[in-house]
């Protein structure tokens, strides 16, 4: 993996104009707000955890 792909930018509004179909814009939506959602979960959990934990103390 170079670091040109690690800051190269994507225009998913391109991507979806150009789109051959719908259920490839459902993919490129699912592709793009998957990685947030799953983040936010993990630091959800983090802060739960570390919530629960000061309060046993």
């Amino acid at each position: 993996m170079t670091i040109y792909t690690l800051i190269q930018q994507v225009n998913i509004t391109d991507k979806v104009k150009h789109a051959p179909d719908g259920s490839y814009q459902i993919g490129i939506v699912i592709g793009t707000f998957l990685p947030f959602v799953i983040l936010v979960g993990i630091a959800y959990w983090m802060y739960y955890r570390a919530k629960n934990r000061n309060d046993n103390e």
